[in-house]
């Protein structure tokens, strides 16, 4: 078993979602508010497979719930076992019982809406440490990868993949291979601004981290 705290350090209010892998029940919490500087706690029984993101700039119109980024599109403030419609900064976890062996990360391959950081609270290993995407890529992004809100600000900054749809930038195909599918420009925008997360399918060497025993993780959103 294991804690999963979440904690909004972003001047603005996020509404958190998260998403269990196939074949397990999802968790007791898929979606909430948090306010800023407000945390939240959700307890989870290993194993345990799934991720967790933040939604922004949500809100309700004849009685549907809607979010400009990282919308889960079930109409509701609970995510109810729909992903995050891409761009979106997630969090992965692979969580081991018994005191096992854990695995998170920080995925910016569906893109980036928003900072994240994992703090792992306890547990041990080499590699048990925090992993962070705390740059504001939104800022840097390319402009053909630009999402803009009504407002005409840049809300999030889409994937290579989600904006032209090629197996070279989405690991598809002919590429779907570490040997075929290799960093490409648009990958390495994310990797420079966040050298700890996932940038594209097979970023593995740099963006898997572990921790055995950890019984809490704390998840910060604009660490």
């Amino acid at each position: 078993m294991a804690t999963l705290y979440t904690r909004n350090n972003c001047p603005f209010t996020v509404w958190p979602g998260t998403l269990t892998g196939a074949g397990i029940p999802q968790l007791s919490n898929t979606g909430f508010e948090l306010a800023p500087q407000a945390w939240n706690a959700i307890t989870v029984i290993a194993p345990w497979s799934g991720r967790l993101w933040a939604r922004t700039q949500c809100s309700t119109s004849s009685g549907l719930f809607t979010c400009a980024t990282a919308n889960c599109g079930s109409g509701q403030v609970a995510c109810n076992g729909v992903g995050a419609v891409p761009p979106a900064t997630l969090v992965e976890f692979t969580l081991a019982p018994n005191g096992g062996q854990d695995f998170y990360d920080i995925s910016l391959v569906d893109g980036f809406n928003l900072p994240i950081s994992v703090t792992p609270q306890g547990g041990s290993g080499p590699n048990c440490t925090i992993t962070s995407c705390s740059a504001n890529v939104n800022a840097i992004c390319p402009p053909e990868l630009i999402v803009k809100a009504s407002c005409g600000n840049t809300i999030a900054c889409k994937s290579a993949c989600l904006a032209f749809n090629q197996p070279k930038y989405c690991c598809s195909g002919e590429y779907n291979s570490p040997l075929k599918c290799e960093p490409t420009n648009y990958s390495m925008v994310f990797k420079n601004q966040c050298p700890q997360a996932y940038s594209y399918a097979y970023d593995d060497k740099t963006s898997i981290f572990t921790c055995s025993g950890a019984p809490n993780y704390l998840i910060t959103f604009c660490p």
